[in-house]
């Protein structure tokens, strides 16, 4: 498994934009389907984005396509998530997650590994 800790969340204006970075433990990291995720109090958690081990395949919630990138260094164990285009309908608590060599799944309980979360609020 690898350890994830993220960071970039923050306050910002419905149009704004944010980049949320996750960084990992393990060298390994090349090798792990990473995504992004969110959740809201009471409500169960929301799949985002993913990308492959190599960054060369990426998949996206319909709600958030287009306006959302998912990219990885490996050299740097880093996965992004830039959000353009910040929407109310935004706010939650991001969490990253890993999960090994497993490409597909955009369900939360095919992701092994997660991080502690950072919060994003869009405020209208």
């Amino acid at each position: 498994q690898v350890q994830l800790v993220e960071s970039g969340g923050g306050l910002v204006q419905a149009g704004d934009s944010l980049r949320l970075s996750c960084a990992a433990s393990g060298r390994t990291f090349s090798s792990y389907v990473m995504g992004w995720f969110r959740q809201n109090p009471g409500k169960e958690r929301e799949f985002v984005a993913a990308i492959d081990w190599s960054g060369g395949r990426t998949r996206y919630a319909d709600s958030v396509k287009d306006r959302f990138t998912i990219s990885r260094d490996n050299a740097k164990n880093t996965v992004y998530l830039q959000m353009n285009s910040l929407k109310p309908e935004d706010t939650a608590v991001y969490y990253c997650a890993a999960e090994y060599r497993s490409w597909g799944s955009s369900r939360s309980f095919d992701f092994g590994s997660w991080g502690q979360g950072t919060q994003v609020t869009v405020s209208s």
